[in-house]
């Protein structure tokens, strides 16, 4: 069964035999059939699956259709990748015709150079010439073409381990700095006031008493807290102290001044007091940093502090895991720092003496003393100095130009909706200022004025009307003969012979108008009406086609 798909079509002897050796494998009477690599086919293998597909068919029988080809994969593991900024040898020492214009390097051109373009191209300077790059050919199959993740070495994921072990590295650093910086006075002030509070009772400010009256407080924020999938046990103590009930005023509502301590809406802290002028022992709220410094706060800062110290140096000393043997090691650790202090200054002392140069003014007045003038109220509150200084913007301000003594963006003109500077009132920007004549030449540019102008010119006077009369009469129709004129007749008889004359005389249109020149020179310069009726009359119309025409007498004979 296996070969017949080789035979082609058979003939009906061939079939019978093809028939017969089949039976006989299956009887195993007869041996089974090898395949290419010598192995025997099961004759009991159906045919449909012993006959191989004619796109796979050998000609020979076979099974090799039914097996898995073998698929060499290599190429898709994520160890056969390119090799990163490998190099092809030593540097070449001249420029070769070819290369990358910029570096230098035969294996790209400068468009794809990756080196920081320079001023003048190693093709021009055969300086710093770069090696060539070693090109590899990695066959991907179709998996990893589409592996986001091929390529990718794990080791690069250490950097983003090491930069955040450096930045926590820094800010602890900062914060014991900021830990040593703190004065003695300060924190001595701060245990004051919650000494005060102590002993005052209910009477005083439940943030400044005792930590039994703190932990009722807590209780009392737990119990108003329902909020969803939130553990409401006071002894647990989790995120208790975030809450507020909704009698609480809100930090930034106590003093509405923009001026007033800076509020952040990323933390919810005020650092500052809002109410400067309120004593903090009094204040609802006297800002976050007094509470951070009252009560046991500073003590736990400095154990922290050197709960660090000593693990940098070795010692198993974990605050959070065994606090009770971090502040044991603390104790002991300041007493031996003052016994060591007060050997070391007696040793120092008897050794060298100088004992009466050690006696100073209190470092409490040494800090106190400073050049900033500042003034205070009778109540101790600052009037003058110890602002805060302005926040400042990137762009430079207070600069004026072109003489002006305003900003620009200074004054809003409302009619025409711009901005402008308040000085000259000018709304064209970098413009000269012109001062107060400026001002007025604005006013009276506006809609109003040109308006109130134009009110004013519609009522004319006496004098305006008579010229204005006289304009109308010298350039009315009526001069023209369109209308009803009376006339002279003695001056139109007058001016009809005048006008002839000068035409007999043969003047031009030049000429009169010399004469009407030296008329108005002398003092007369009006046309009259005759005159204009005599011109009108003797005028030669050249436009009328009858004008040359001449009646003959033949014509008219009958």
């Amino acid at each position: 069964m296996a070969s017949s798909s080789a035979v082609g079509k058979l003939s009906r002897e061939e079939f019978r035999r093809q028939k017969d050796l089949d039976a006989a494998r299956k009887a195993g009477t007869a041996p089974a059939a090898l395949d290419e690599e010598g192995r025997p086919i099961n004759p009991h293998i159906p045919q449909y699956i012993s006959q191989a597909p004619w796109y796979l068919d050998t000609g020979a029988p076979s099974l090799s259709h039914q097996r898995r080809p073998f698929d060499d994969r290599s190429s898709d593991k994520l160890d056969n990748w390119y090799d990163r900024g490998a190099k092809a040898g030593p540097a070449a020492k001249k420029y070769r015709k070819g290369a990358c214009e910029n570096c230098g390097a035969m294996t790209h051109k400068k468009q794809d150079c990756l080196e920081r373009p320079r001023k003048k191209g190693a093709k021009f300077t055969n300086k710093n010439i770069q090696a060539d790059e070693i090109i590899h050919d990695v066959a991907t199959g179709f998996d990893a073409k589409r592996d986001r993740w091929n390529g990718y070495d794990p080791a690069e994921h250490k950097k983003i381990y090491e930069e955040y072990e450096a930045v926590e590295a820094a800010r602890q650093k900062l914060r014991e700095e900021e830990i040593d910086n703190q004065t003695t006075t300060d924190l001595a002030a701060v245990r004051k006031l919650a000494k005060a509070g102590k002993k005052e009772g209910k009477e005083a400010d439940p943030d400044f008493g005792s930590s039994d009256e703190e932990d009722a407080d807590d209780d009392k924020y737990a119990d108003a807290a329902d909020a969803v999938g939130q553990k409401l046990d006071t002894k647990t103590r989790i995120t208790v102290r975030n809450l507020r009930i909704r009698e609480d005023t809100a930090k930034y509502l106590i003093n509405l001044d923009p001026e007033s301590a800076y509020y952040d809406p990323k933390t919810r802290s005020m650092r500052d007091a809002p109410m400067k002028n309120v004593p903090a022992e009094d204040a609802k709220f006297a800002g976050d940093n007094f509470f951070r410094f009252s009560g046991e706060a500073p003590e736990v800062q400095e154990l922290q502090l050197f709960a660090w110290q000593a693990a940098a140096r070795g010692n198993d000393v974990h605050l959070n895991a065994n606090p009770t043997q971090g502040q044991l090691l603390h104790h002991e650790f300041k007493e031996k720092k003052e016994m060591m202090k007060d050997v070391n200054k007696v040793s120092i002392l008897a050794k060298y003496g100088g004992e009466e140069y050690l006696e100073h003014v209190p470092r409490e007045l040494i800090n106190g003393q400073t050049e900033n003038y500042v003034e205070y109220s009778r109540t101790g509150h600052v009037i003058k100095g110890k602002e805060r200084a302005k926040t400042r913007s990137k762009y430079p301000e207070d600069v004026y130009v072109n003489n002006h003594t305003y900003v620009w963006g200074s004054w809003y003109d409302l009619s025409s909706s711009t901005w402008g500077y308040a000085c000259c009132h000018s709304t064209i920007h970098i413009s000269y200022c012109a001062g107060e004549a400026g001002k007025e030449a604005t006013q009276a540019s506006t809609a109003q004025a040109l308006l109130a102008s134009s009110q004013a010119q519609s009522e004319p006077s006496a004098q305006d009307n008579e010229v204005r009369a006289r304009i109308d009469q010298n350039y009315s129709k009526k001069r023209v003969g369109e209308g009803d004129v009376s006339l002279d007749k003695d001056r139109l008889a007058e001016a009809i012979s005048e006008e002839k004359k000068r035409k007999v005389r043969g003047d031009k249109d030049d000429d009169r108008s010399s004469k009407k020149i030296k008329g108005l020179q002398s003092g007369s310069h009006d046309v009259t009406e005759e005159e204009l009726e005599a011109y009108r009359m003797t005028r030669r119309n050249a436009e009328d086609p009858m004008a040359n025409y001449v009646d003959s007498e033949d014509v008219y004979t009958r």
